[in-house]
Formats: C-alpha cells, structure tokens, sequence
C-alpha cells in the first residue's frame, strides 16, 4: 500500500527532475514520474518505489531530450 511517505517522495522526484530537464514541460515529467509509479502498483515491498520511478522516469526523459 502506499503512504504519505512515499508520495512525498515522489513529489521530490518530479521536482529534482523537473529541474534536471528544464527543456521538458512539467506536465510531462509529472505524467511520466505517474506512469512510472503506475508500474509499481501491486508490488508489496515498497522501500524503494520511490527511487526506481525516479530511475525509471529520468531514463525515459532523457531519450527525449536531443543529444
């Protein structure tokens, strides 16, 4: 189940990458951040959720931006 915790967590990660790629709309980090935590739904060991999506999110953001 998730906490406050880990949404707090979350809500960090969109902001360190938000300012990672400023070039990407914050609309879309914060989209794809959620389809990353989507992806975790069910698991029930929760610990790391938080830093996986943000690993998830920021590989998936940087092949968006040019090289």
């Amino acid at each position: 189940m998730k906490n406050e915790e880990e949404y707090r967590l979350i809500a960090h990660a969109v902001r360190r990458l938000s300012a990672k790629y400023p070039s990407i709309s914050a609309d879309v980090v914060a989209d794809t951040v959620a389809s990353a935590h989507a992806h975790f739904d069910g698991h029930r060991v929760r610990d790391f959720v938080p830093l996986l999506v943000e690993r998830m999110a920021g590989e998936k953001l940087s092949s968006l931006v040019p090289s």
